[in-house]
């Protein structure tokens, strides 16, 4: 396509069609069934009495882990809103309607499984769980991408980072249940990472600029799903302090290895001049986050060195 002509949403979409059944194909060959009660140690289980309050020490963590955790469930209890907005996206029938219900059916069982385990073990308040659950979906607060190229862009991006911060969190959890539940979660989470990040791959293939400008867009404004959560930003923080998320992750686990080396943006050619633009943008935006990570990284450490 040449620099001066853009791609209609559905136009792309069509063209991208034949690409998106082959990768719902070789993720369904690779997906293996699991069942969330499996992973659930429910000897543990007790009876909640009606009132009981609700204590820290019934199961010891790190409060940075039970901020995560808490992040972790409200995010996918959200569900019904992301599949609205992919649904949106990407359209209901041929390959992306099969993905998308695909994706929404394996997405389901991670808010069961993390919460029937929070449950058994009492590792967070049932009572205050519950209650975010409602404000959260109450609020019904999503990203909504508006256009495919934004879509394919963010959405490898948000799975990526997903797929890590519960792989992280899983393993700060000092219980071999908790963690094998995260392990769980993650590895799906790493299938839908694939699909959407060779789909944007595929993408830049026939729509380099507006795959350009949607990236720089997507790196710029990014925010893990979770904004309209209580508190999200003083459990967002702690969950920074604690290296399971922080801008060090971001840059070096999502940024580099998807937009800059899978990618490839820095050779992607037949770019507009708005493109090109936005492609010189994005690179700068990536090497000054790479350097406030860095200062972010010494300056805890430092920290660290002063309080031994």
């Amino acid at each position: 396509m040449s620099e001066c002509e853009n791609y209609s949403d559905r136009g792309l979409l069509s063209d991208l069609e034949p690409t998106a059944e082959q990768l719902l194909n070789q993720h369904l060959a690779k997906s293996k069934e699991w069942f969330p009660h499996e992973a659930v140690p429910w000897s543990r289980g007790q009876d909640f009495t009606p009132g009981e309050e609700w204590h820290e020490d019934e199961f010891p963590i790190n409060p940075a882990v039970r901020s995560s955790l808490f992040v972790n469930l409200l995010t996918e209890d959200n569900l019904p809103y992301y599949f609205r907005t992919i649904e949106r996206m990407f359209g209901n029938d041929s390959a992306w309607g099969a993905w998308a219900r695909r994706w929404t059916a394996e997405e389901g069982r991670h808010s069961i499984v993390i919460r029937d385990y929070l449950t058994v073990s009492r590792a967070l308040d049932p009572v205050e769980l519950e209650r975010a659950r409602m404000s959260q979906v109450e609020l019904g607060q999503v990203p909504e991408p508006q256009t495919p190229q934004d879509g394919f862009a963010y959405v490898a991006l948000q799975e990526l980072a997903t797929r890590i911060a519960h792989f992280n969190t899983g393993q700060r959890i000092d219980d071999p249940a908790g963690q094998e539940v995260m392990k769980k979660v993650a590895s799906d989470e790493n299938r839908h990472y694939i699909f959407y990040r060779d789909i944007a791959k595929a993408a830049f293939e026939l729509d380099p600029s507006g795959m350009m400008l949607a990236t720089e867009r997507q790196v710029r404004t990014f925010e893990m799903p979770g904004t309209g959560i209580n508190n999200f930003d003083k459990h967002a923080k702690a969950i920074a302090d604690a290296g399971i998320y922080d801008l060090q992750i971001h840059h070096d686990k999502i940024l580099q290895p998807v937009v800059v080396r899978y990618w490839d943006v820095e050779n992607v050619s037949g770019l507009s001049d708005e493109a090109e633009r936005a492609r010189d943008a994005l690179l700068k935006r990536i090497g000054r986050i790479g350097r406030a990570a860095l200062a972010l990284t010494n300056r805890a450490q430092r920290k660290d060195e002063a309080v031994v």
